[in-house]
């Protein structure tokens, strides 16, 4: 029987990228990579593979799409010329106006900053989780994306396995204790570690690699 510890180590080895890192986002507690991840979380969010939500994300970023400022002052076409460019095409003209919509949000509501949000919520997970949910195109799926990657730069946030990274770690074979897949992960960071845990639960052939690999 492969020791659960050994499936830990070979899954974040070979699979343990964050999504804000290979959508080029240095995360950092600064309103603009936040800002980024936001939308990031929102577009991984929709049913569509996670390589064009993340190329999709760096043409926002290439078409100087940075900040809530710009991308509400940005027109409509702008924005879906942008996400059709990263592939996003069955549900750039929606996306478009979710984006300019959100936005606007985020800069009336928190002024352009998501960490004037993290203090509304005043370090309660549950509160920040509705709240991120306010935001247009932001569903649940969305919010809980944002959390496992935010966690890096929000410590009181980690560990945050939500149930997508739980399904990963049951398709592996591991406990559906958060603490105890936590244990099992050492020092590994629970960002890096529950990105794994996704791409477990999102890719059969990931999970088949572990298996080998860690038997």
């Amino acid at each position: 029987m492969t020791a659960p510890s050994s499936v830990v180590r070979e899954l974040v080895g070979e699979h343990g990228r964050t999504y804000a890192e290979e959508a080029g986002i240095k995360l950092k507690d600064t309103p603009q990579p936040l800002y980024r991840l936001l939308v990031l979380a929102l577009l991984l969010s929709a049913r569509i593979r996670g390589s064009i939500a993340v190329d999709s994300a760096r043409e926002l970023y290439d078409a100087g799409l940075r900040d809530p400022r710009s991308m509400a002052g940005a027109d409509w076409q702008r924005r879906v010329d942008a996400l059709g460019r990263g592939g996003y095409r069955r549900y750039d003209e929606r996306t478009a106006t979710q984006l300019g919509d959100g936005a606007a949000l985020v800069s009336e509501r928190w002024g352009g900053d998501l960490r004037r949000m993290r203090k509304e919520a005043d370090s309660d997970v549950g509160e920040l989780r509705t709240l991120l949910q306010d935001v247009p195109g932001l569903g649940p799926a969305g919010a809980d994306i944002f959390l496992r990657e935010v966690q890096r730069v929000w410590p009181e946030i980690a560990p945050y396995l939500d149930g997508k990274a739980l399904d990963g770690a049951q398709r592996l074979g591991l406990p559906k204790d958060p603490d105890r897949i936590v244990e099992l992960a050492g020092d590994t960071e629970p960002a890096v570690l529950a990105a794994a845990l996704v791409r477990a639960a999102l890719d059969k052939d990931v999970v088949e690699d572990i298996r080998r690999r860690a038997s």
